[in-house]
């Protein structure tokens, strides 16, 4: 049950991130230039409080603020892309051995 779990949270997010790279995709056309929104600005976006209460949590309990604004400052899809990817490598399936009795 958990694995189905983490494979379709990771599926979801990294459809969220295919509509980053989207959305993205059709504004650096329109500007005629490469534009990439930031995960920070998205994540603003959609709920500032929940943004600032995990900066918080990086600085004060895991002393990592730099770690943090680095990845904030990456590109939304590949942020998404990165997360949703590695929770869908968490939940596969075990690879069955063959010739091996269990």
């Amino acid at each position: 049950m958990i694995r189905f779990l983490l494979r379709l949270l990771g599926f979801l997010i990294l459809a969220g991130g295919f509509v980053a790279l989207v959305i993205d995709g059709a504004r650096s056309i329109a500007a005629g230039a490469f534009s990439f929104t930031p995960l920070q600005a998205s994540w603003n976006a959609a709920s500032p409080s929940t943004l600032e209460n995990t900066r918080g949590f990086f600085d004060e309990t895991l002393h990592a603020g730099g770690a943090f604004d680095v990845v904030a400052a990456q590109p939304t899809f590949v942020a998404l892309g990165v997360l949703g990817v590695l929770l869908m490598l968490l939940g596969r399936r075990r690879r069955r051995l063959v010739g091996v009795a269990p």
